[in-house]
């Protein structure tokens, strides 16, 4: 019998060899993104979104990693996020994007965070607390130019001027959120600017930020102050219609547990979706949908049909999943690789090479962001890089 290595990988979670998944993140490509989305930004500072775990790759390994290139000031959409990013960046400056809940302003003051707001009913109440504690703790404004979540209308973002709150506080940042800078042609990206704008001159002295990360690569981009990328620093394509200036930060490996023969004219997976016309040879991995694999990504039809379903690439090849994806368990057809180059107990890569993030995204139907935030717990993380 085979002892486990009481080993485990970085972040002390899962040994490599017990994980169904294997998650290699390469803190070295982080940091070199940051860098080229910093040269894009020209005069502007460049921050780091890292919400949603920095996307799924851990905030106490990314922040580091980032703040070691040199990235200064980090926005989250949780205050719980702020707390952990705080807890491994003591001197960064870190915004919480979500709003300020009702009673939380403490818990900003104690740890240092400022509260993005995005009402004035926000403001009044981070106003009340400044007061009571006789200090102009920071904060950011949100303006609304088109998405319709989030913060302050435009016509009363131009109310903002008028009103005594704004002396009570440290008015550190202005911002609002493109809705598809992606689409550099798409007319809302000039009406948002043009909204924005006229906010921003009413408040001249107030440092503003708009690009997020697709927002950079805008032909007629606006800078500001601040840029904001968070996706394009984990390797997804800011530019859709270009070839991606990126690099690949993540790598996705599922472990094969077992190979069999299915036999013509039979099924493979629940509720028999994929029926196989000739024999075929099935590896099934370790790895599903409860670890953040989409179910969406299942093929469902015949054997060598071209279905725009879930991949894998096996010793180099590219295979096709076959059947649903299950919670733990994903099948794939390997039958065109020799059977030589593959046995039981192999890893795949399901997230990596000609499989990127947004071509993952792609083939479930869905982004590329999903599939980077849904990286699941039961995966062994395995970082490359990040040190100072």
């Amino acid at each position: 019998m085979t002892k486990l290595n009481s080993q485990t990988n970085s972040t002390g979670d899962i040994p490599e060899q017990a994980a169904g998944g294997v998650l290699h993140i390469d803190l070295d490509a982080l940091a070199a993104n940051w860098r080229t989305l910093r040269d894009h930004a020209g005069s502007a500072e460049t921050a780091a979104v890292v919400k949603a775990n920095a996307y799924g790759t851990g905030i106490e390994k990314a922040v580091p990693a980032l703040s070691q290139a040199g990235c200064r000031t980090f926005f989250v959409a949780h205050l719980s996020e702020a707390i952990r990013a705080r807890a491994v960046a003591p001197e960064a400056t870190i915004y919480v994007l979500n709003g300020l809940f009702t009673g939380t302003s403490p818990t900003y003051a104690e740890h240092d965070l400022r509260p993005v707001l995005g009402s004035f009913e926000e403001i009044e109440e981070w106003v009340g607390f400044c007061r009571a504690q006789s200090r102009k703790l920071k904060a950011a404004i949100h303006v609304d130019t088109g998405m319709n979540r989030l913060g302050l209308t435009v016509q009363q973002g131009l109310t903002l001027k008028d009103r005594g709150e704004l002396e009570d506080f440290g008015n550190a940042l202005l911002m609002s959120h493109f809705v598809s800078a992606e689409e550099s042609d798409n007319p809302l990206n000039a009406q948002q600017i043009e909204a924005f704008e006229a906010v921003r001159s009413s408040l001249p002295d107030i440092p503003a930020s708009l690009p997020n990360s697709s927002g950079i690569f805008l032909r007629n981009k606006p800078a500001y102050e601040l840029v904001r990328p968070g996706y394009a620093l984990y390797g997804g394509n800011p530019t859709p219609s270009r070839d991606n200036p990126m690099r690949p930060v993540v790598r996705l490996e599922g472990r094969i547990v077992q190979l069999r023969w299915v036999e013509a004219e039979h099924t493979v997976g629940y509720n028999g979706r994929w029926l196989a016309l000739e024999k075929r040879r099935i590896a099934t991995l370790s790895v599903g949908y409860a670890d953040g694999y989409p179910r969406a990504a299942s093929a469902r039809g015949k054997s060598g049909e071209a279905l725009l379903a879930g991949m894998a690439l096996v010793a180099g090849q590219s295979c096709s999943f076959a059947g649903n994806v299950s919670m733990d368990l994903i099948t794939v057809d390997v039958t065109d690789v020799p059977e030589g180059r593959v046995k039981r107990g192999d890893t795949v890569t399901l997230i990596g090479g000609e499989l990127t993030v947004d071509e993952v995204g792609r083939r479930a139907g869905t982004i590329g962001y999903e599939i980077l935030t849904n990286l699941g717990a039961r995966y062994a993380r395995a970082y490359r890089g990040g040190e100072g």
